[in-house]
Parts: structure tokens; sequence; C-alpha cells
């Protein structure tokens, strides 16, 4: 198994596990899937393919995929800040990924 379909089913387990949807928009999800086993490879986790690294994991952990924003964000606007993640609900409306506020406090930016 490469590293692409690695990320696919570790992002096919978070959405389960948690009771999330997957973008239903495949051609945008393979984007970032392809950006998280990026991230695995480059960094050795997986990191949000969205926002900037430390390069450090303990700094990195809040956006350790899926981050510590994204229930909130899921509750909030049905997507996470990515839009990787929807709310079932929002999934079966058949919406789009949409720019969302970000959570993630100015100072935890590297």
């Amino acid at each position: 198994m490469n590293g692409i379909e690695e990320a696919r089913r570790f992002v096919e387990r978070v959405a389960r596990r948690r009771g999330w949807a997957i973008n239903p928009d495949e051609r945008f999800v393979s984007f970032l899937v392809e950006g998280l086993a990026r991230q695995r490879d480059r960094h050795g986790y997986y990191l949000c393919p969205c926002r900037e690294s430390w390069e450090d994991r303990e700094k990195d952990r809040d956006v350790v995929c899926p981050c510590v924003y994204a229930e909130a964000d899921i509750a909030e606007y049905g997507q996470c800040f990515c839009g990787l993640f929807f709310s079932r609900e929002a999934a079966r409306e058949g919406r789009e990924a949409r720019s969302i506020p970000e959570r993630r406090p100015p100072e935890r930016c590297p």
C-alpha cells in the first residue's frame, strides 16, 4: 500500500469513528489526501494540509489531522477548516467546501 492509499484509509477511519462524512467532492478530497500523505512523508504525522507547520510534533499537535478545532468547526459550519470532513447533514445536502474562520489562535501559528 502506498502513502496516498494509507492516507485515504486514515481519512475514512477518522470519519467513521467520529460520525462525520468525507467531503463528497472526490477531486477536492484527492487533493487533500495527497497533501496529508506528503505531510506524513515530510514530518512523520498527518499534519493538516491547509496549515503551516512548526516542523515540531509537539508544537503542531493542535493541527495534527483531525485537528483539535475540527469538531467545533463541523458543529458550527458543517465542515472542518480545510473542508475534508463534513457533518453527515452537510454531506447529504451536497454542500461544497467553503472558507470558514480560522479557530487556531495566532500565537499557535508559525
